[in-house]
């Protein structure tokens, strides 16, 4: 073989091997995980949990104690974030880069937001934590609409708003802690339930979905957060203060408890975040050690059996480790596509192969 035929043959087989590893890059999958206390949005290995870097940088745009992830209907990230007036507002990130965009809804009463969900009627509805009431703004330019409801401090109202989520049904579901917006604070003395909220999104009327008991593990008291659809259209629901409830949508039947107590503790030392799932019925969580400087973990189970899935080397529900990384996480959402910033460049790819060549044709003059 001649030395222009040994080179043609090594680069066709450089190249050969090229082409599936720059086609096997976008191909992966990530968790997304807001830091309430880092003011910062992190990456993680969706199969094994390896920390991937940051997705958006603390405080980038005005970020302040983010809360709840959303993609919206045109990919980009959408951010509650703000524990003043003056800085409650939804951010939106491009949801491949994380480079800010803008401040896509704020003001008319915004106050603490923590859910948001893109309703069926083009509307991006809010949860105003500080103010009990879901206001909705344009889902096109996020142009403040209307206040969709407000609290009233009785039992069943809107009291305390947490997350949001349309059902098939086309009905809103909504959790409550069961407090009271009161100069600018959650006031929890009237004793009101936490619950999980049906509205009608035309009549605006709301009817009470679930109201659970304190989980064994926890502190005596039901602080409901996060809401996801699961396998089968039924509603899983986390309490802050521990545990994932299962719930038929269509009966409102309890249908089982996940338990989130990955600190092992009675009562236990660990609140409970947000929920997403992937497309393989895979359940995520993330949750955080309040005894230990609020350093947090995430946890996976299998969201039909409801059984845990440690990742390798951890036990329990234990997917990553408690870990200075994650500062009192809250938000999660799982991306079927890893961002950009996270995957190697095609031109780094192709820079290395280059120089393999520029190698082997030297080689080959020698």
């Amino acid at each position: 073989m001649s030395k222009t035929q040994r080179i043609a043959s090594a680069t066709a087989i450089l190249g050969a091997l090229a082409f599936p590893a720059l086609n096997a890059f976008p191909s992966q999958a990530a968790l997304l995980v807001g830091n309430s206390e880092g003011n910062n949005i992190l990456l993680f290995d969706e199969q094994n949990g390896d920390f991937l870097g940051e997705f958006i940088a603390p405080g980038t745009g005005g970020l302040l104690a983010p809360d709840d992830l959303t993609f919206g209907p045109d990919g980009n990230l959408y951010i509650t974030s703000g524990t003043t007036p003056e800085t409650s507002a939804v951010y939106r990130f491009d949801g491949m880069t994380g480079e800010f965009i803008d401040i896509f809804a704020s003001g008319n009463g915004l106050f603490r937001p923590y859910g948001a969900a893109f309703g069926p009627d083009g509307y991006l509805y809010v949860a105003s934590f500080l103010s009990d009431e879901i206001l909705r703004f344009d889902g096109m330019t996020g142009a403040f609409v209307d206040v969709f409801a407000s609290g009233n401090g009785q039992p069943g109202g809107l009291n305390g708003p947490d997350d949001l989520l349309f059902g098939p049904d086309g009905r809103l579901y909504v959790t409550t802690q069961g407090s009271v917006a009161t100069n600018g604070q959650a006031d929890l003395s009237a004793g009101l339930p936490s619950q999980v909220l049906s509205f009608d999104l035309t009549t605006k009327t709301s009817t009470v979905f679930a109201e659970p008991t304190p989980s064994p593990d926890g502190s005596g008291f039901v602080s409901l957060l996060g809401l996801a659809l699961g396998p089968e259209e039924d509603l899983f629901v986390s309490d802050f203060a521990n545990d994932i409830r299962r719930y038929d949508l269509e009966t409102g039947d309890l249908v089982s408890v996940l338990s989130t107590n990955y600190t092992g503790t009675v009562p236990s030392n660990n609140f409970i975040g947000n929920l997403t799932f992937d497309p393989n019925n895979i359940l995520y969580t993330v949750g955080f050690d309040f005894t230990n400087n609020n350093f947090g973990a995430i946890l996976r189970y299998d969201g039909i059996t409801g059984e845990p899935l440690p990742s390798v080397g951890n036990s329990g529900a234990v997917f990553v480790p408690t870990n200075d990384k994650l500062l009192r996480p809250i938000g999660i959402t799982f991306t079927a596509q890893l961002p950009a910033k996270s995957v190697p460049e095609p031109v780094s790819v192709l820079g290395f192969l280059g120089v393999a060549i520029w190698g082997i044709q030297k080689k080959f003059r020698h």
